[in-house]
């Protein structure tokens, strides 16, 4: 028997020995989606969506993370939001200047972190401010609200007047008396001096009666107090101490033909 042709051999294009070779016998086809079963589809859509599921919370976590770091960043760490304006409301005995300088926050600070407790504590240390409410208004103006002191009395200091508040605070200095203020006459005005704090109480305890007959107020010393009168008429009072008790006997006491009442005692009252 002839030997039959070798497989996997052929010639050389030149007629020459021929060449010997693997044979490929395969082929790459795609399978149709037929070709899968449909329970095998079900289960791997079930799969990819068991998948889906567990990773959504994830990523949407990371999403508000990533978003809300750029919105601290934007907000703490640039100027986009930051100080353009000082803008000052209720201030008279203080200018708009005066209340800017104190807050001390400067421009394109980021308007997020102004310590707005410590921008108030400075403006409430101006001596007419009696209180400083700062707050933002966004996108970039800081607002200081300002309440000034009310003045009670005038305390003559040479030629000028001091106004000093209920708290004894001196504040303001004027060069005339204000019509509509008594008059406190003490050495040193002041919140801490003892004896503005007594004219005050005796002040306080001033029936309307006796308010509108008063001239001044003089504290020689702590137990030295007087009113002075119009008419050229003079109440002792002594010390701050029963100044209601006292102010109710002066004011009986003024229907009486007297230049000089005495109640530093109120329950043994004297007069010529």
């Amino acid at each position: 028997m002839s030997p039959g042709p070798a497989r996997g051999r052929t010639s050389g294009a030149d007629g020459g020995a021929p060449r010997r070779g693997p044979v490929r016998r395969w082929q790459l086809v795609r399978a149709g989606s037929d070709a899968v079963p449909p329970s095998t589809r079900r289960f791997m859509a079930r799969a990819r969506q068991r998948r889906m599921r567990a990773a959504l919370p994830w990523a949407v976590a990371a999403g508000v993370l990533a978003l809300a770091g750029l919105v601290a960043w934007t907000v703490l760490g640039t100027g986009l939001f930051g100080v353009r304006e000082v803008r000052v409301e209720g201030a008279r005995l203080v200018t708009p200047v005066q209340v800017r300088d104190a807050v001390g926050v400067a421009d394109g600070v980021p308007l997020a972190r102004v310590d707005l407790a410590g921008a108030g504590r400075r403006v409430g240390g101006l001596a007419p401010v009696e209180r400083a409410t700062v707050y933002r208004d966004w996108p970039g103006t800081l607002v200081v609200r300002v309440t000034e002191r009310t003045p009670v009395a005038a305390v003559p200091q040479g030629e000028a007047f001091t106004l000093i508040d209920r708290t004894g605070v001196a504040f303001q200095t004027v060069p005339r008396r204000p019509a509509e203020l008594p008059l406190v006459r003490v050495v040193a005005p002041g919140a801490d001096d003892p004896g503005t704090r007594a004219g005050l109480e005796v002040l306080g305890a001033l029936t309307p009666r006796l308010r509108a007959e008063l001239v001044d107020v003089t504290v020689e010393g702590l137990a030295r107090i007087s009113l002075r009168l119009r008419g050229d008429r003079t109440v002792i009072w002594g010390d701050a101490t029963r100044s209601a008790d006292k102010a109710r006997v002066a004011t009986a006491m003024l229907a009486e033909d007297t230049d000089r009442i005495d109640v530093s005692a109120p329950d043994v009252v004297t007069f010529r």
